[in-house]
């Protein structure tokens, strides 16, 4: 997710070079909205943004504000419809807006949108069945107590605490830059400064490729406008810090920093901490490439057995629209990575990956690896088993499709197929992190969630799609008895 206000620039280009570093966050469809002062124009498709776009389409793109977002879905099928920006009209103009994160009220956001007067965020039926499109209309249809509308600056501290669960924002209308973080602070979000105007980031990473140098994080509970007057800041909700520990595991790429921490090094702290608690008598330490690469490094320094490159990794091999045949089907992981069969054969390895949650990747990867002629495979993992579902932003199997749900430790190893299989703890994880205990989420690990959840028929990503089954507006639908 990315968001720029810059008089003179080619806010598109940026826009579009901000997303590309933030591919790892989203590869299902991509979009970016652009404002020109008088108008806004969405341009968005499926796949990967190098895909989406060209320079034909950008070069069409012009005006001075920008939003931008790669998706990766949390609610909502993965479709045209559901891709972002999310776009509505307002009594007084328009508004597009991406979201990081996921919702855990979406039920009650519907019936709120039911609630809202006819008019524009009330009136659009859309084909839209994710949480994202609900907030959209919220903010399109306030009205004050005598029914005026109201901006979208206006509407946004009203309709923002009544949003729960995880949500970095970052959206405009017609004139102004808006970004917004839930009180928890979940998913991450920066602003950054360039010569000529402001930079929203879902990550650090995605200040650099575009040249803005880093100001700050977003605030928790706060909400950002940017325009010609400069930047102005405003509360919509206390702040209750509860950043996901999981970004500086796996999510977040490894070059960018979050609440002053560089994830690299949080990573490789996690891998010289697991070589102590969970040491192996082999000759080579190997990563999964490439989220288990600096985990990798930090136990072979901390265990002094020799680092080294084990497997191949195809680095254009994304999500893609043509389905594998059969007998490749069966190949699984070979499609993503290879064995360096003159570096692996006799030796005994560790195997260092980020988390396991349904075990297949790594089954399958244990059994290229006895097949190109390894001695042992010893797996560890720099997160703790996975045991809970994710419901801020991760795509997590239900629990009942976790293998550490109802598998102790060894167990897990014998189904993998691994000589032997550790975890890092939990203490260990978060110290790495340098964080607060109490200032991360780590609801996947421990079950301990930073807010109470609706009951589970209220949860799941298609809970939209079933009500509108039968083509009905998303509130009308779920106020149906």
């Amino acid at each position: 997710m990315f968001g720029v206000w810059a008089p003179g620039e080619e806010v598109a280009k940026l826009t579009y070079f901000g997303l590309y570093a933030l591919q790892h966050r989203g590869q299902e469809s991509a979009g970016i909205a652009v404002s020109n002062g008088s108008q806004i124009l969405v341009f968005k498709d499926m796949g990967l943004v190098s895909q989406v776009f060209d320079e034909t389409s950008l070069v069409s793109l012009t005006g001075h504000i920008a939003v931008g977002h790669a998706r990766y879905s949390t609610t909502g099928a993965s479709v045209w419809e559901n891709a972002q920006p999310t776009f509505r009209a307002t009594a007084n103009g328009s508004i597009a807006l991406g979201h990081n994160g996921n919702l855990v009220n979406t039920v009650q956001l519907a019936e709120m949108v039911a609630e809202l007067p006819q008019g524009p965020g009330r009136a659009t039926k859309v084909a839209a069945t994710n949480d994202t499109d609900l907030v959209t209309a919220l903010l399109a249809g306030q009205v004050a107590e005598d029914g005026t509308p109201l901006s979208v600056e206006e509407a946004a501290p009203l309709v923002l605490p009544k949003v729960r669960g995880a949500f970095s924002l970052v959206f405009m209308d017609e004139h102004t830059l808006y970004a917004a973080r839930d009180p928890q602070g979940i998913r991450p979000l920066v602003l950054g400064r360039l010569e000529r105007g402001w930079v929203i980031a879902s990550e650090t990473a995605a200040l650099d490729i575009v040249g803005a140098s880093f100001v700050r994080e977003i605030e928790a509970g706060e909400l950002i406008a940017i325009d010609e007057q400069g930047v102005r800041s405003s509360r919509f909700a206390a702040a209750r810090p509860k950043g996901c520990v999981f970004e500086y595991v796996y999510l977040a790429r490894p070059d960018t920093d979050i609440a002053g921490r560089n994830v690299y090094l949080s990573r490789v702290e996690m891998g010289r901490r697991l070589a102590k608690e969970a040491p192996a008598d082999a000759d080579l330490v190997i990563p999964t490439p490439e989220s288990g690469t600096p985990a990798a490094v930090g136990y072979a320094e901390a265990s002094g057995i020799p680092y080294g490159s084990g497997l191949v990794k195809n680095s254009y091999v994304g999500r893609t629209f043509i389905q594998p045949s059969q007998t490749i089907r069966q190949l699984g992981i070979r499609l993503k990575l290879n064995p360096l069969k003159e570096v692996i054969r006799g030796k005994r390895l560790v195997v260092v990956d980020d988390s396991i949650v349904r075990g297949n990747t790594q089954r399958a990867l244990v059994r290229m690896l006895r097949e190109a002629g390894a001695a042992e495979v010893h797996v560890r993992i720099s997160s703790p088993p996975v045991k809970w579902p994710c419901f801020f932003g991760i795509d997590f199997a239900t629990r009942a499709e976790l293998i550490a749900n109802g598998m102790g430790v060894e167990e897990i190893g014998q189904s993998l197929g691994a000589d032997s299989l550790a975890y890092i703890s939990i203490d260990a994880m978060v110290e790495a992190t340098t964080i607060p205990k109490d200032n991360l989420c780590r609801a996947c690990f421990d079950g301990e969630y930073p807010m109470e959840l609706p009951d589970p028929e209220l949860l799941g990503k298609q809970l939209l799609e079933t009500e509108l089954a039968g083509g009905a507006d998303a509130a009308d639908a779920l106020r149906r008895p």
